[in-house]
Parts: structure tokens; sequence; C-alpha cells
């Protein structure tokens, strides 16, 4: 079934729901990179863009974008192109950023508090709404921009009471699992782990991942590559 909204885009009712589930996590960080590529765009003051010109701005691939978009609806209009704002409104409700996003951070060390008080969270739906600690020298303080930190024995209660979506793990890495299992019990089922090592959790629940010494690991391999290359030459 296809309906026609107010700005003349067609869009595929049920797409989302029905297919939802299959969407590859590739396909979720394309949909997010074109969501920034589309704030650029709008705040530029750009109407329409077609998926050649996006991909030529962007360095994307327009035979991709097209494939992309069009497993989710049919968002585009001959001779047209996309509607920038709204394809962005779109690709919000897509990424399930159409509602705050409610986030928690365990761990105030520097990089938690770090993370607490990025200000790049809340302009795109995400609202840092508690810190959590183990340190009764740092409970009971705030971050800089006015996250409170919390004894982890709140952990469970504050979950619940403040409706948290996502916890990011920001501990040394042999407190991380425990850290993820107190989590997964109090229902949390996404996870963004900034600890170094490997973290088990249950089916149901999404663990993302970020490893800092990893990826200076591999722009220290590109760096010596490169002078080894230099040398051979």
């Amino acid at each position: 079934m296809t309906s026609r909204n107010k700005s003349g885009l067609g869009t595929r009712t049920g797409k989302l729901a029905k297919g939802g589930d299959q969407v590859s996590e590739l396909t979720a960080s394309r949909l997010s990179v074109y969501l920034r590529c589309l704030n650029t765009l709008d705040a530029a003051g750009v109407k329409a863009v077609s998926s050649r010109t996006l991909a030529e701005q962007f360095h994307l691939n327009a035979a991709q974008i097209r494939k992309d978009l069009a497993y989710f609806g049919e968002f585009g209009v001959r001779g047209v192109g996309y509607y920038v704002r709204e394809l962005k409104r779109h690709l919000r409700v897509i990424l399930g950023l159409d509602r705050t996003v409610r986030v928690a951070v365990v761990g105030a060390g520097n990089l938690g508090l770090a993370l607490a008080d990025y200000p790049g969270f809340r302009q795109e739906g995400f609202e840092i709404v508690a810190m959590f600690d183990t340190d009764r020298g740092k409970v009971g303080r705030k971050s800089r921009t006015g996250v409170r930190i919390i004894d982890m024995a709140e952990f469970r209660k504050v979950v619940k009471r403040e409706n948290i979506n996502i916890v990011v793990l920001a501990v040394p890495a042999a407190a991380a699992q425990d850290v993820a299992n107190v989590a997964v019990a109090s229902g949390i089922r996404a996870l963004l782990n900034f600890s170094p090592g490997t973290l088990k959790v249950p089916p149901g629940v999404k663990l993302k991942n970020v490893d800092l010494t990893v990826s200076l690991e591999s722009l220290s391999f590109f760096l010596a590559r490169g002078e080894s290359d230099e040398e051979e030459a």
C-alpha cells in the first residue's frame, strides 16, 4: 500500500515494521551518514537533492543511497530528487530519533565525564540523564553540564524511574562485564561499551564496542606502512 503525504513524497506504509528486523547494521550505519549529510544541506538552505548530487558532494554511492532508502519507502520525486527536510524527518523516524533517547553513563572518570558533557548527543536527541560510579568521593557530585553522579547501588531503581534506554560503559576492563550484567538484569537492551575486551550479553541485547586503542593502533599501522614504503622506494 502506498500513501502520498503533503510534500508529494510517496511512502510505503508498514514497510519499516515489516522489514526492520532484517536491516543490516551496515545499512543502519549508512542511514545515519545520510542523515548527517542532509543536516548539512538543510543548514545551507538546500531544499531538494538528487541521489547523484548527494553522492558526489559527500563521497557516497548514488546507487547504494537509492537502494537503502527504497527498502523503507518511495521517498524520491521524479525530476526533483529528495526533499531535504522531509527525508530528514523520515530518517529520524526510521532511526528512532523522533523521540528523546534517554542515556546513562557508568563510570565518572575523565572519559565518562567527557561523554556526559558532549553537546552533540543532545542535539541529535540523546539525553544523558544520569551517571553512575562506585567511588564515594564522586557520588553526589555533578558533571560540568549538571549530570548527577549516582551510587551504582541505586542503578536498577534509577533506570526504572528515569526510563533509561541506553547505557554507556566507561569503566575499567575488569569491571565491564559485571556492569553489563547489572544493566541487562535491570532491563537495559542496548549497551555502548568503551572498555577494552570482549563482553557477553544474552540474545535480545544489542552491544556496540568502541575500542579507542584499537583505532589508534590501526592509525599507527597506517603510518608505519607509509614510512616502510618510503624507505623501500
